[in-house]
């Protein structure tokens, strides 16, 4: 049988190396994307994919290559994010700080989603790594910007599922939760396998026609 085919971005470090590192253990074909692939560590049967998601060349270039080598996908987990603002609040929000988060952050996402859908067939699936702190439901006032680019993540989220509903895609978003990586920092209560495992959940053990949910370690989030 042909190895599935799964694409991780922002592979390079944390949560995204982690994703790939295990689904390669699992023996499934990983693309690494990486804006830049020298400064990557080997992985293990993983193959690394100079890939930008906030520069669109960059995107349609990564989706001209997966289709030549490989000529389809089977997942796309759009996991790279920054987080450029960790004080202040929304008063004194800088609009071109948010302009930048929203580039990689949702903007990213959603071409990816774009370029790759085509490259994908029923079964296919869609993981948006988003955050708690993207919740109307319990506001959250750090981080603005990033706050906010999970917000629009999460409805990008929802606009795909539909989208992809007749071609049997599945869309999901997840919150892996406070991890201790580089972004989340030393004190995060979460290890780097347990927001993993949420992400690798919906890749490998939910129901494919689960679709338009927002996930943490398996279970529903309210938006």
């Amino acid at each position: 049988m042909t190895q599935p085919i799964a694409l991780v971005t922002g592979a390079s470090r944390g949560l995204g190396r982690e994703v790939a590192r295990r689904l390669a253990k699992a023996g499934w074909t990983v693309l690494a994307g990486a804006r830049n692939p020298a400064a990557m560590a080997p992985l293990p049967g993983v193959e690394v994919l100079p890939l930008d998601v906030a520069d669109l060349a960059s995107i349609r270039a990564a989706a001209a290559t997966v289709q030549s080598r490989h000529g389809h996908l089977d997942v796309l987990v759009n996991n790279a994010g920054i987080m450029l603002d960790r004080m202040g609040d929304v008063l004194g929000l800088d609009t071109e700080l948010l302009d930048r988060t929203l580039a990689t952050n949702t903007h990213g996402p959603l071409r990816m989603a774009q370029a790759f859908a085509p490259l994908m067939a029923k079964g296919g699936r869609i993981v948006n790594v988003s955050s708690g702190g993207g919740q109307l439901s319990v506001p959250s006032t750090w981080s603005p910007a990033y706050c906010i680019s999970k917000t629009a993540l999460n409805a990008v989220t929802v606009q795909l599922a539909e989208a992809l509903k007749a071609r049997g895609i599945a869309v999901n978003a997840v919150c892996p939760g406070w991890v201790r990586t580089d972004l989340g920092g030393p004190e995060a209560p979460r290890s780097l396998q347990q927001g993993a495992d949420s992400i690798l959940w919906l890749v490998l053990q939910a129901d494919p026609n689960l679709s338009g949910g927002f996930w943490r370690d398996g279970a529903a989030l309210p938006w």
